[in-house]
């Protein structure tokens, strides 16, 4: 997706360039309004056409801004529901942040909608904030260049992430709610239209309902290693732990699966940065750079320390930016993204003009590993940049909680519309602890702040700046903030069938004394 070459990319600064080097995004310049619309699109998926949803800008999928470059987007619904989208890892005013009714209501069909704010730089993305929605594939990625990206003599490459099913994401929730029904309660959730008083776009909590005939050892009388889904699952001190609570249809790389990945033409000896997007609604990934030495040199937008590998793992929500050299030899590099505990994969290809590039089976041999159970990938980056130092004015623990049976995820023993509000007061140095009680990992968004990660299962650390962190099952994460604007801003899991049935709490900020 979006390959420019080295020199090519250091002249893409005019409009016409820039459309031409980058055909699958739209380049804004000028102070005009760029131009996005929600909208359907079809793809083709190993030869069957599914459709899908999408962010159309004026060159294609997602947006890329220039250094300096306001976030000025006029954003069109092209669909025949209402939709609300959220500019993942930017910190918009509260009332442009793309949260159902915390201000603003849904964007009705073939309304247009304003935003007008200073974009961070880094490799963020876009998406519905309706569950339905981005299992959908409503998400795109939101590039914006630093001056640093505009000096560096490098080829930029994008890679956004998806987990796709051919069923409606109603029936996909319904089969992991073991035939419960994909969403708890009417509207937007269930697939119809969105209730107007919900950011979870109707997403109501689970009580209420029958959960008497699920039992604790298996799903409908099925033992539970036998479900669809549950092969990805761990033993752990007696208790079960599970990677994947849903088998795919495919996994897509720039909306393309092995039996037909993209090819990035690269040039012999060149510097390449790969920027990648978890925008699944429920796999992690592990990126496998092969023969091609890495180095992960950014998470969430955020320069880290340089970190050298082959291999490292992506939570849902989240970004990296790595760093590959190539050889000054001929060739072709797979970069892969490998399901967390299966054998499933999905990536693209980096090749010289001419060279061979082999076809690639969408099965590996063996099952990729569970994804940083002992937080020792988390544990070794280190931001560029910290948190300036500070006393900590308050402190909140936060229980993740919930199981397979019945399917119910909490965030301090509540779903959603039972929570109690985080609080904090502006301008306030927050620490957030997450204490993970249940046996699968949830990766935790907070939505307008940056926060440094400062304690893994109870040992301090300096670790990255992000805006989404993975806690792994029985494990604790600390993560230190400055509170922001004074509002109601969303704390969730970013695992879609999780948020889908209410673990979500509301960070509620208010104005310094």
């Amino acid at each position: 997706m979006n390959i420019v070459s080295r020199r090519g990319f250091l002249a893409a600064t005019a409009a016409a360039v820039g459309a031409a080097q980058l055909p699958r995004f739209a380049f804004g310049q000028g102070v005009a309004p760029i131009s996005l619309s929600a909208a359907s699109r079809t793809l083709d998926i190993d030869g069957r056409a599914a459709t899908v949803l999408g962010l159309a800008g004026p060159g294609g999928q997602g947006l890329i801004l220039d250094p300096g470059q306001r976030f000025r987007v006029d954003l069109t619904n092209d669909l025949d529901v209402g939709t609300i989208i959220h500019w993942h890892g930017q910190i918009p005013p509260n009332a442009q942040d793309g949260v159902p009714d915390m201000p603003m209501p849904f964007l009705a069909p073939g309304e247009t909608r304003s935003y007008d704010f200073e974009a961070r730089p880094g490799t963020h993305w876009m998406h519905s904030h309706v569950p339905v929605q981005e299992m959908q594939l409503l998400a795109a990625p939101l590039i914006v260049r630093s001056q640093e990206d505009i000096a560096a003599d490098r080829q930029e490459v994008v890679m956004i992430l998806h987990d796709f099913s051919f069923k409606a994401p109603e029936e996909v929730l319904a089969e992991i709610n073991g035939g419960h029904g994909g969403a708890h309660g009417a509207g937007h959730g269930a697939g119809a239209v969105p209730e107007q008083d919900s950011p979870m776009g109707g997403m109501a909590a689970m009580q209420g309902m029958d959960h008497g005939a699920m039992g604790h050892g298996s799903m409908g009388g099925m033992p539970m290693d036998k479900m669809p889904g549950m092969g990805g699952m761990m033993g752990m001190g007696g208790m079960t732990m599970d990677l994947n609570d849903y088998d795919w249809d495919a996994y897509l790389a720039n909306d393309r699966t092995l039996s037909d990945p993209e090819l990035v033409k690269v040039e012999r000896g060149g510097r390449i940065r790969v920027r990648i997007i978890n925008a699944a609604a429920a796999t992690v990934f592990w990126i496998d750079t092969g023969g091609a030495q890495a180095r992960l040199v950014a998470v969430d937008g955020h320069a880290v320390q340089p970190l050298s590998g082959t291999q490292f793992g992506l939570a849902m929500g989240q970004r990296m930016d790595i760093d590959i050299d190539l050889p000054n030899e001929g060739g072709a590099w797979p970069i892969l993204a490998l399901r967390e505990g299966a054998r499933e994969r999905t990536g693209l290809i980096l090749a010289t003009q001419g060279a061979e590039v082999r076809r690639l089976d969408s099965m590996a041999e063996t099952d990729a590993p569970p994804f940083d159970t002992d937080l020792a990938q988390e544990s070794r980056l280190i931001a560029r940049d910290t948190l300036p130092d500070r006393p900590v004015n308050r402190s909140h623990t936060l229980m993740l909680g919930g199981a397979m049976q019945p399917y119910v995820w909490t965030i301090n023993g509540a779903v959603w519309g039972q929570h109690q509000p985080i609080t904090a007061r502006s301008g306030e140095r927050v620490v957030l602890s997450f204490h993970n009680m249940s046996m699968m990992a949830h990766p935790m968004h907070l939505h307008g702040h940056v926060f440094q990660v400062v304690g893994l299962n109870g040992r301090r650390v300096a670790g990255a700046l992000r805006d989404t962190v993975h806690v792994p099952s029985m494990s604790m994460v600390d993560v230190a903030l400055d509170a922001g604007e004074a509002a109601r801003w969303m704390l969730h899991c970013h695992h879609m069938p999780h948020l889908a049935t209410g673990m979500m709490t509301e960070f509620a900020v208010t104005a310094s004394l």
